[in-house]
């Protein structure tokens, strides 16, 4: 099939990744955190790629190919993120899988454990009937985001990183009169205060 999951992660080299949590885990600690919340995203990708036979492409920050592919695995497509903010980044990965033959694309990070197969594949699902998926962050972002077509317009003059990002985006979608679908809100693993959401998935498994 011609659907393709996006994941935009980073080698986990200390000091580099998830640098608002080194307060609370040192700079170690927080390259590790960041190993395994790519690692748990890639095995909900990968049950998901099991059951649909869709292609999982990985957009990447620091490291290299050979180092992403030594650590996730060569069976994997890993492509270095493109320069700019978020909406450049995303733009650039959407356009690339549309560019490839993909008729859906569904984008996440590796931030939101509790994004699970299910949610995935309702993702895919909704936008047999939707020009445009959202899943809601509690910070008032979006956790994933799913398009059949490129629409550049949903990835500029919003302001990346804030709390407006996903009102900015719905106003966007509206203006443009886009059919939208919305998962349920989730939250992210951002700062030392969420920590409390992975400590409770780990303690689970």
């Amino acid at each position: 099939n011609n659907n393709t999951l996006i994941i935009f992660t980073r080698y986990p080299e200390p000091g580099k990744t998830k640098t608002r949590m080194i307060p609370a885990l040192g700079a170690e600690g927080a390259a590790e955190l960041q190993r395994q919340m790519s690692e748990h995203t890639l095995k909900n990708a990968q049950e998901w790629q099991k059951k649909s036979g869709g292609k999982i492409a990985i957009h990447f920050m620091g490291g290299n190919v050979s180092l992403m592919s030594n650590w996730l695995g060569k069976e994997l497509n890993y492509y270095p993120q493109t320069t700019g903010n978020l909406g450049k980044k995303m733009h650039y990965a959407f356009n690339q899988a549309f560019e490839q033959g993909a008729t859906k694309v569904v984008t996440i990070g590796i931030d939101c454990p509790d994004l699970n197969i299910n949610l995935l594949n309702r993702a895919f699902s909704d936008l047999s009937e939707h020009d445009l998926v959202l899943g809601k962050a509690e910070d008032g972002g979006y956790y994933l985001i799913a398009l059949k077509r490129l629409i550049p317009e949903l990835f500029q003059n919003i302001n990346w990183g804030t709390a407006e990002v996903l009102a900015q985006t719905q106003k966007i979608a509206n203006d443009l009169n886009l059919n939208s679908s919305y998962l349920p809100t989730l939250r992210d693993i951002d700062r030392p205060e969420d920590l409390f959401i992975w400590e409770k998935l780990t303690n689970k498994a």
